[in-house]
């Protein structure tokens, strides 16, 4: 017999965020995500998404164990800006077993076709701006930090439940070896024609911290607007998300571009930290993580860029290629060959190019879903 409960206290609360460490116990790909991020992220009453946003989580049990997790959430600045009436699931982890996928897709789609709902897409924990997609190639290394991972069986219960292709992300390898040596050269020249157009490109400075994040959320929220799926960020939110990053963060890896001191662009570049989580049991960071996590963090040797943009009519100027250049340049100091840059909208062919032209390759794709619910 299977069963959907909704999680309404702490205890089902921590078994939904325990869940895919049994799910994935045997299976060495998978990085068990830090459970007091998980908590954070899903605490209703402290993240600020769900000043926006309105969500349920559900647990499938079947013979009495928990086989499945999901949860379903409306995010109402997301349709404001969009002008749509869609509604996400996100956090979907099961067993392979179709009728138990099939139910808490039912147990989401009600909760959203009660909130008045026409769409549902995912899977997006909570939004474009956190982890989104479904990995549908690549199955055979772990993910990055702040990527996701999934058995391949997913992507059979979820077309079968009649999901469609929304659109794919895709996730870059870059291996400095690769990048041609007539990039670096030219990159000079082209900061010398930016410096002439009063275009600098700096380090970030982290002890004006507050004053950079300022700076960084309006370069995000003007250099991603057109984007499919894009939904920008308040202040305070956008705090919520740096406070974390700012942890792991690597002054040597993030850059910001400016016109006569306004912000125009900026770069972000973090260790790969799941080098590291992979490691720590059931992500639990303490009492012993936590040290593990001390230890081997300036041992990590390989980077993902996490962001980057500029604003539109500064684009095609070679601002991205410069910040591409930088960061290889502070790699090689460090000994680091290795990286990603994730996760690139397919539709996005501006960037695409850009990797494409330094030889990064395309190595992952992930995949949003859509259904229509106002008919069934």
């Amino acid at each position: 017999m299977i069963e959907i409960i909704p999680v309404t206290n702490s205890i089902l609360l921590n078994k939904f965020i325990n869940f895919p460490h049994f799910l994935y116990k045997n299976c060495k790909y998978y990085v068990p995500q830090l459970n007091v991020s998980q908590k954070r992220l899903l605490n209703i009453k402290k993240n600020p998404f769900f000043k926006h946003a309105t969500a349920q989580y559900f647990l499938a049990y079947k013979d009495k164990k928990i086989v499945g997790r999901i949860s379903a959430h409306v995010n109402y600045a997301h349709n404001e800006f969009s002008k749509v009436n869609d509604g996400f699931f996100g956090f979907f982890d099961v067993i392979n077993d179709k009728e138990v996928a099939f139910k808490l897709f039912e147990a989401s789609i009600s909760f959203l076709r009660s909130k008045g709902v026409t769409r549902i897409i995912g899977p997006a924990n909570f939004s474009t701006n956190e982890t989104v997609g479904l990995l549908i190639e690549g199955f055979d290394s772990p993910p990055y930090v702040m990527m996701p991972y999934n058995y391949s069986y997913y992507v059979e219960l979820i077309e079968d439940y009649g999901f469609q292709k929304y659109i794919d992300l895709w996730a870059y390898s870059i291996h400095l070896k690769d990048i041609p040596d007539k990039v670096f050269k030219i990159t000079n020249e082209i900061e010398d024609r930016l410096k002439k157009n009063n275009i600098n490109i700096r380090k970030i400075n982290l002890k004006d911290f507050n004053s950079e994040v300022k700076k960084i959320h309006f370069i995000y929220n003007n250099a991603w607007d057109k984007n499919t799926g894009f939904i920008p960020m308040n202040e305070e939110e956008f705090f919520f998300a740096a406070k974390d990053l700012k942890l792991i963060l690597d002054k040597d890896f993030a850059f910001i571009a400016e016109k006569n001191n306004e912000p125009i662009g900026f770069i972000l570049v973090i260790p790969d930290i799941n080098v590291i989580l992979r490691n720590i049991n059931n992500g639990k960071l303490f009492p012993f993580g936590i040290l593990k996590f001390l230890l081997y963090k300036s041992k990590i040797k390989q980077y993902r860029i996490i962001l980057m943009g500029v604003i539109e009519q500064y684009r095609k100027q070679g601002v991205e290629l410069c910040f591409y250049v930088k960061v290889a340049n502070e790699a090689k100091k460090k000994g680091i060959y290795v990286g990603e840059a994730s996760w690139v909208l397919e539709n996005n062919d501006m960037m695409n190019k850009a990797l494409l032209n330094i030889n990064a390759k395309k190595y992952k794709t992930y995949r949003l879903y859509w259904k229509f619910i106002n008919n069934e």
